[in-house]
């Protein structure tokens, strides 16, 4: 019982902080309706260890060391607001120039067996690859009709069937290496990250006392695992709204103006 308070207090102080529209909550729900079940679970790793790390340095003390070099915080901060101001810019460009998403959504889906969304609007059907005939004419015989005036308008021949669902008509989803390094570089480049894990979270646990810190600790890092876990996760079963094309507008809008936010505001120290 005495474990278990300062236990659920690290577990409510972690979502207090963690929970809350940022870059990299928006970037993690954009993989979680356009990448592979690989590629989400790789960046819900990424976040909940990264925050691990930085809990327990700041329970060790490290948030001392980064109030004493606060140069390190300052080119960081630079960093991440260039990052943050160029990625912006290119959601605003998809909000105004729509990519193709929706259609990514549903590779995705067939990848890893997630229930695909609805079908394709009207007037446009998947072409299927035509099954085998054990009665087809001899080489010479089909050689004639195509020849002749009877043959059929290209592209209706199946001799290059095409790819399943047009998958190579479609934007390529995010790879493992590309999700994984922005993501690294969305929590790493943030000097907020820093203030809350390192300075504010290792403070308050090392408020707890000797022992129950470490319960506390615990639970500070069972919220990143939580959070992290449900958003990457959870958020796949959000694919059928993110199959319409004005969803990904008005979520392009939204990261936009998220990213251009916090960049602006870490450019000029905020």
């Amino acid at each position: 019982m005495n474990a278990l308070l300062p236990l659920l207090a690290g577990l409510g102080t972690g979502l207090a902080l963690i929970v809350a529209i940022g870059v990299q909550n928006t970037y993690l729900l954009r993989l979680a309706v356009t990448a592979s079940v690989r590629v989400v679970a790789a960046s819900v790793v990424v976040c909940a260890v990264s925050d691990a790390v930085l809990i327990l340095a700041g329970v060790l003390g490290v948030g001392v060391v980064v109030e004493r070099f606060p140069v390190a915080v300052v080119v960081i901060r630079f960093v991440g607001a260039a990052f943050l101001l160029a990625y912006g810019a290119l959601a605003a460009k998809r909000a105004l120039r729509p990519s193709g998403d929706a259609m990514r959504v549903e590779q995705a889906a067939d990848d890893d067996g997630v229930p695909a969304p609805a079908a394709a609007p009207a007037g446009q059907t998947r072409t299927s690859i035509p099954a085998p005939n054990a009665t087809a004419p001899s080489t010479s015989a089909t050689s004639a009709s195509a020849t002749g005036p009877t043959a059929e308008p290209a592209g209706r021949t199946g001799v290059a069937p095409p790819s399943r669902g047009g998958v190579t008509t479609r934007p390529a989803a995010p790879t493992m290496r590309a999700a994984v390094l922005t993501m690294l570089v969305f929590t790493w480049a943030n000097p907020h990250v820093y203030l809350d894990t390192l300075v504010f979270l290792g403070s308050v646990a090392n408020q707890q006392g000797v022992d129950d810190r470490w319960w506390w600790t615990i639970g500070a890092v069972a919220a990143s695992c939580l959070w992290f876990g449900a958003l990457g996760f959870g958020g796949r079963l959000l694919r059928p709204l993110f199959a319409r094309p004005p969803t990904w507008r008005v979520f392009d809008g939204l990261v936009a103006v998220v990213m251009l936010s916090f960049g602006v505001a870490l450019a000029v120290g905020a």
